[in-house]
């Protein structure tokens, strides 16, 4: 009996694993390890488990990696190409969608050369975008093309709004670049509400949406 007990003990009374832990626990082990140590080995070990018992649960390395896809763009907005002109809608999606990735910046270098073919989830958003191009008049040969220009500005947006504050400082070199300098500084007092990387976003993304109108 005791013995029986001791065998019953050592055992959980259900499985603690589940896919949304695991996906969860990819995404933190991510952010502190960053894309060249993330491995299912170190999932594994954060998880407290052996590396086959997360194949019960997710089929590999390239299911996690859609999973976390999904987890990050979750909070993206791509409704509103439903309701609103391309153009404002394309706005309120890349301010979204910047913010998603500027919170988990790892998974920009993880998931950008990751094909999105099992990311159910993205090829919806992806569909909603076009829908919304497509019914402002844009050609159906240029719609992905803009949406590629758009995300890799917003991703490498992202990157930025995580980058140190000092990123553009030239130190000891400004008497070298006075104008450069001087742009620098009244940059830095053009919107006090905004920070350096918000103010770039801003001035990019206006940009980048007139452009892309001039081509439509």
């Amino acid at each position: 009996m005791a013995d029986t007990l001791e065998r019953r003990a050592g055992r959980p009374a259900k499985n603690v694993l589940s896919r949304d832990l695991i996906l969860a626990t990819a995404i933190t082990v991510l952010n502190r390890t960053g894309p060249e140590d993330f491995t299912m080995a170190a999932l594994a070990k954060e998880l407290g488990v052996k590396t086959p018992a997360l194949y019960h649960h997710v089929g590999g390395k390239n299911d996690i990696l859609a999973g976390m896809r999904q987890f990050v763009t979750a909070g993206i907005d791509y409704g509103v190409f439903k309701t609103l002109p391309w153009d404002e809608a394309t706005v309120i999606w890349a301010r979204s969608y910047r913010a998603a990735f500027a919170a988990h910046p790892y998974a920009i270098s993880l998931l950008a050369t990751v094909p999105v073919t099992g990311a159910h989830p993205t090829l919806v958003m992806y569909e909603e975008v076009s829908k919304g191009f497509r019914a402002a008049g844009w050609p159906e040969a240029k719609i992905v093309s803009a949406m590629v220009a758009l995300e890799n500005f917003i991703l490498g947006s992202a990157l930025d709004a995580v980058a140190p504050p000092d990123m553009m400082e030239p130190g000891d070199f400004a008497p070298d670049v006075p104008v450069y300098t001087n742009a620098l500084r009244a940059g830095e007092g053009a919107d006090p509400q905004l920070s350096r990387a918000d103010q770039a976003f801003e001035l990019g993304l206006a940009a980048l949406v007139a452009g892309l109108a001039a081509f439509k």
